[in-house]
């Protein structure tokens, strides 16, 4: 990648946008900039940058205030422009509804989900406690952390 030069930037350039309670490099393009908020993956950004009527090639940190705030009302109205494959919580166990978390709530429902799994005494919430693998990996030969044991050489 070529290096920038600060005259080319100009003097309204931001070098951090701040979206979604997350912050975006102003130096990377917003198609994949949006990727660095927790919850937006590089189809989930592109299509927020389509909702936003907004080129996904543009860097981030010349973005206008007024570009800036069409982002952060296309990130509201996500769940209903879009497809429900497109979803990360699809029928929600509280509620029933279909939505898109992004930021803290990913992290927050993720930790209640945990949380659920481990008082109903599920096996999914016991190898979660106990920091194994969850979801069916072997765990005979590998992922072994910890403490190391070599071999012993015959004297």
């Amino acid at each position: 990648m070529a290096k920038i030069d600060e005259k080319e930037l100009g003097a309204d350039f931001n070098y951090i946008i701040r979206l979604a309670d997350s912050d975006v490099d102003g130096l990377s393009r917003i198609g994949m900039g949006l990727t660095s908020v927790k919850g937006v993956g590089v189809r989930t950004a592109l299509q927020i940058c389509k909702i936003a009527g907004i080129d996904k090639d543009k860097l981030g940190g010349h973005l206008t205030d007024a570009e800036q705030e069409k982002i952060r009302k296309a990130i509201d109205v996500y769940p209903e422009q879009v497809p429900l494959w497109m979803l990360n919580r699809q029928r929600d166990i509280e509620t029933g509804d279909e939505l898109h978390l992004f930021s803290m709530e990913v992290s927050m429902t993720q930790g209640d989900d945990i949380a659920r799994l481990r008082s109903t005494k599920a096996y999914r919430g016991l190898r979660h406690a106990a920091r194994k693998r969850v979801r069916g990996q072997r765990t005979r030969s590998n992922g072994r952390t910890g403490l190391t044991l070599g071999v012993q050489r015959k004297q």
